[in-house]
């Protein structure tokens, strides 16, 4: 089994999720995997949390041990020993300005597509989760405010599929395919309201992603989290 990576705590996880078209992302999956869909519908997710207490390689990032996270992600598969296994592809992975090692280890270690911009959060739960980021000379805003009490989320809906995805997927320069397996359980969710997701998409995310990201969400869940553990990165066949 791979080394640990990174130790950490993912909490006040808002994930609003998108119906897209398939081929937007067809040129982004990664060569060993497929797009996964959930009831025959794609899904793209925009996802803010917190990180908090973060250590790497055992050893805690002085300064920069909590901040916030909004990536945008969508859901793919790979046949393992007969058996799918479902992980995640991330477009683009925002953090905070003053966290830029964090952005320049995951591009050099993952080959992720982290950019470090000015960022902002505001996290009352349950109330409110909202983080913005600075992007092109304005403010995008992610926001939703939680409803009732948190719940374990039905094994057969959109809640649990978004969260419960434990391999990570990242394309190589070269053509191949890093994978590297998240371990963390299952995380209790609110509903959410008021949803809203201020974003020039063409200029942070490309044209793809304008019509799935400028309409409706197809779902929105706000999640509480829990400790984390990233195991490190390996080559697939």
């Amino acid at each position: 089994m791979p080394r640990v990576f990174m130790r950490s705590a993912w909490r006040n996880l808002l994930m609003v999720n998108y119906a897209i078209d398939p081929a937007a992302l067809g040129p982004l999956v990664p060569k060993g995997t497929e797009l996964e869909t959930w009831d025959g519908v794609t899904l793209a997710s925009v996802v803010g949390f917190q990180f908090l207490n973060t250590r790497v390689f055992g050893i805690p990032l002085l300064f920069h041990g909590n901040f916030p996270e909004v990536n945008l992600r969508f859901y793919v598969r790979r046949k393992v020993d007969g058996s799918w296994r479902g992980g995640v592809v991330f477009v683009r992975e925002i953090v905070p300005r003053w966290a830029w090692a964090v952005a320049v280890g995951a591009r050099t270690l993952y080959r992720e597509r982290y950019v470090a911009l000015p960022m902002k959060s505001a996290i009352r739960v349950p109330g409110e989760i909202r983080f913005a980021w600075k992007h092109g000379g304005a403010w995008d805003v992610l926001h939703a405010d939680t409803t009732g009490e948190a719940c374990t989320p039905d094994s057969a809906g959109v809640a649990h599929y978004v969260s419960e995805h434990y391999w990570g997927y990242a394309a190589q320069r070269d053509g191949g395919t890093l994978q590297y397996e998240v371990e963390h359980p299952p995380w209790k969710v609110w509903n959410c309201e008021k949803v809203r997701f201020d974003c020039r998409v063409k200029e942070l995310y490309g044209p793809p992603f304008v019509d799935a990201l400028s309409g409706t969400p197809h779902s929105a869940f706000a999640y509480d989290g829990s400790n984390v553990v990233v195991r490190a990165g390996t080559r697939i066949a």
